[in-house]
């Protein structure tokens, strides 16, 4: 659908120069858009496809943004001091100045957001993916309370990507938005009425820089072919990562498969972040991607999955690999470091009358699952084993083995059930909640491929989200958040929300030095 079909909104018509242009649409991106207009700037936001919010639309619309009032609102021991702490114990060799520039800037920002009465946000309770020093019990992430449609301006409500089980299916969004609607929508709603426009169905296909070097050119391919605006203060890159691109993914290593990504389809596949390398951009693959255990479904694609209550997952040597209850990124992390875990098979039993004991987006009907293969149903688990193609005896020993964890309460190989995150979402009643016995006849297996939210390498930037040149210069104009940067927590990845608060702050920060 890239550039076949496009809608603007708060104008009749793209002028030929803006103060600030901003590629993409997600929650970094729009953050960005909505504070320049709201300062007076004339912004632009440019998106590929027919639909703003990208990813972010997708998501539980979780922020990761430390040390804010919402927090203490909601009676949390966090502080800027907290975060600080907690990341200094789970980030690797992290850039200190980019560090410290996302916490000095979360509480301000979001108390720029809340000033406006088109935002509101609230505390959601979610645990943290680490347990280390400055921790907050049941997490520190906050979102956007929910929002109805008729709330809003209907050109923009009109815009809003809907939530990918429904997007998946070409069913349009429900009348309330929630998570990352809400977000997506009140940021765009914002953008429009402070006199932004936002131009959908223009892919960037390049940058251009004046005689002294400054960034200044967006050109497109757009509903009525090639075009191109200039900015005065600056252009914000935030559309997104490499994850659609094989072809990229490749090229940089990075595990998994464009066809597993939780991207929209036809999204995210890294030309802007080349174009911007082609003026001189300085580039770092080395953060890989937002990773997560991919239900995968009849058609090939992955489902985002977490959240396991029940059943194990076994590799092709029918073998348990690790904790299945870690957070998403982390088991991710694990299938990815070896061949045999992708594909990998969840099997559990029928004490949830055939329903995955986990959280699936989408999770797909059951009868199409077991029609294409993709889930697997026996009576008996010898029989399972060999309709998936594992050793009988193997997997029948590794289910006992885990069956007699259960009954004990302690997972004596991975340590399930030990962390504050491995029980928030279990209901078991045994000795560990998270610890449920695999042993109700009929039993499935579902394949599982490592999926991803996004890739984290790319565009190389400062603590003033300034694009910065192979020699370590910042361009003047160029400007960058999101997946289309290197992530600022590396391989890391610290807590719900982490990806959107991080390109949130960063995208307000551009802004900042924009207007200075």
């Amino acid at each position: 659908m890239d550039g076949s079909s496009g809608t603007v909104v708060g104008a009749d018509a793209l002028a030929q120069e803006y103060d600030v242009v901003v590629v993409g649409s997600g929650g970094g991106a729009l953050t960005g858009a909505a504070l320049a207009a709201a300062a007076g700037l004339s912004t632009l936001v440019l998106e590929r496809t027919p639909l703003i919010g990208g990813t972010s639309a997708y998501s539980g619309g979780a922020c990761w943004l430390p040390g804010t009032d919402v927090q203490q609102r909601a009676g949390l021991p966090d502080s800027t001091q907290g975060a600080r702490a907690y990341l200094a114990a789970v980030l690797d060799d992290p850039d200190p100045d980019r560090v410290e520039a996302l916490l000095a800037q979360a509480p301000r920002l979001v108390a720029r957001l809340e000033a406006d009465p088109l935002m509101d946000f609230e505390w959601i309770p979610f645990s943290e993916y680490y347990d280390a020093p400055g921790r907050v019990p049941m997490g520190r992430s906050i979102q956007p309370r929910s929002i109805r449609r008729d709330e809003l301006d209907p050109a923009v409500a009109a815009l809003v990507r809907p939530p990918v089980e429904r997007d998946r299916a070409g069913q349009p969004g429900r009348s309330t938005l929630s998570g990352g609607q809400s977000l997506i929508a009140r940021l765009a709603a914002m953008t429009a009425r402070d006199g932004g426009t936002i131009a959908t169905g223009r892919q960037v296909t390049g940058f251009g820089r004046d005689a002294d070097g400054r960034a200044t050119t967006v050109r497109y391919d757009g509903p009525d072919g090639p075009g191109e605006v200039r900015a005065r203060r600056g252009i914000l890159v935030a559309a997104g990562g490499f994850e659609g691109s094989p072809e990229r993914r490749t090229a940089h290593g990075t595990p998994g498969d464009a066809a597993w990504t939780m991207a929209p389809r036809g999204t995210n596949t890294g030309e802007v972040i080349d174009a911007a390398a082609e003026i001189g951009a300085a580039t770092d693959w080395s953060g890989e991607g937002w990773f997560c255990p991919g239900l995968q479904q009849p058609d090939g694609s992955g489902a985002f999955t977490l959240g396991f209550r029940g059943g194990v997952m076994v590799d092709a040597a029918a073998q348990r690999y690790g904790n299945e209850c870690l957070p998403y990124d982390r088991f991710g992390r694990v299938m990815a470091q070896d061949p045999a875990r992708t594909p990998s098979w969840f099997v559990f039993d029928s004490r949830e009358d055939g329903r995955l004991p986990a959280i699936a987006m989408p999770e797909g009907e059951r009868a199409e699952h077991l029609a294409a293969g993709t889930w697997v149903e026996a009576d008996t688990l010898g029989d399972l084993a060999t309709a998936i193609g594992l050793d009988a005896d193997a997997l029948v020993a590794t289910v006992e083995r885990y069956n007699a964890f259960a009954a004990a309460g302690k997972d004596e190989d991975f340590g399930r059930g030990e962390d504050e995150y491995d029980t928030f979402f279990a209901g078991g009643g045994g000795p560990s909640a998270a610890l449920v016995a695999v042993d109700k006849a009929p039993f499935t297996a579902a394949r599982f491929v490592l999926s991803d939210l996004g890739t984290k390498g790319g565009l190389v930037t400062d603590a003033s989200a300034r694009v910065l040149d192979t020699d370590g210069r910042p361009i003047p104009g160029l400007y960058a958040a999101s997946n289309s940067t290197a992530s600022v927590f590396g391989s890391a990845y610290p807590g719900p929300g982490a990806p959107l608060g991080a390109a949130m702050a960063f995208a307000s920060l551009a802004v900042e030095d924009m207007r200075a």
